[in-house]
């Protein structure tokens, strides 16, 4: 006979499923941390041995890492271990963020377009609440940046898809120096932050009406404009060259 004995599956194991499963729905994006071991606990109903022996499972299979005093935080599926490299380039040469400009058009397109055909009623909730929130703060008082940056993310987190997050988590945790300054040096009017509601508006009704198309030429129109003037920003900090000629 094929069968074989049915082994009863240890408490860990199953802990680690679970959150496993939590964590591939997008449920714990990319440096969020897990809650305590003790809060673990009384949510699964065992013992915190079992609950440390399941996040051991995980941080070897490199889906979370433990800091001592500092909690268990879950890990990018396509960052490297040794850190997030795209930002140390991009710290040291600006110039490197129009090249990832340039990749966000081709990916957030797409995040877009497969969110307009996929977004669950609470994603199109989480998504109306930030496009509100843009347009309370067109003076630019609480970190448009900030809201921008989470607008973006659950459009990805809303395409049901875990590597798209992923990707876009690690691309924006990589930018987010360089937005800072972009945002704090080229959009500085109130025409400038009634432009960007109006692009953000777009998307979100494009989406939320299922037009997946008009969400992604509409996610494309927006990251033509950002281009640009991102590209403005770079070449205003380049150091001049001098047209004299060498004595």
């Amino acid at each position: 006979m094929p069968f074989k004995p049915i082994k009863p599956k240890k408490i860990s194991s199953q802990i680690a499923d679970q959150i496993r499963s939590s964590i591939l729905a997008g449920e714990f994006p990319p440096g969020a941390k897990l809650p305590p071991e003790r809060e673990l606990a009384e949510l699964f109903g065992v013992s915190r041995p079992s609950v440390r022996e399941a996040l051991n499972m995980l941080s070897s299979s490199g889906l979370v890492t433990s800091h001592q005093g500092g909690g268990t935080v879950v890990l990018s599926l396509v960052e490297s271990g040794g850190g997030n490299p795209l930002s140390e380039l991009i710290r040291s040469q600006q110039e490197r963020a129009l090249d990832v400009i340039e990749v966000r058009k081709g990916l957030e397109s797409w995040t877009a377009y497969y969110a307009a055909l996929r977004a669950l009623p609470e994603d199109i909730r989480r998504l109306e609440e930030i496009v509100v929130s843009m347009g309370n703060n067109l003076d630019g008082s609480i970190h448009p940046e900030d809201l921008d940056a989470n607008f973006h993310i659950l459009i990805a987190r809303a395409t049901h898809n875990i590597v798209w997050l992923h990707l876009m988590q690690t691309i924006f945790d990589a930018m987010k120096q360089f937005q800072q300054s972009v945002w704090r040096a080229v959009y500085i009017t109130a025409e400038d932050h009634e432009l960007l509601f109006s692009h953000h508006s777009r998307i979100f009704d494009a989406i939320r009406s299922r037009e997946a198309e008009e969400a992604r030429e509409a996610m494309m129109e927006h990251l033509t404009f950002a281009e640009q003037r991102s590209t403005a920003f770079v070449s205003s900090r380049q150091p001049a060259v001098s047209l004299e000629p060498f004595c």
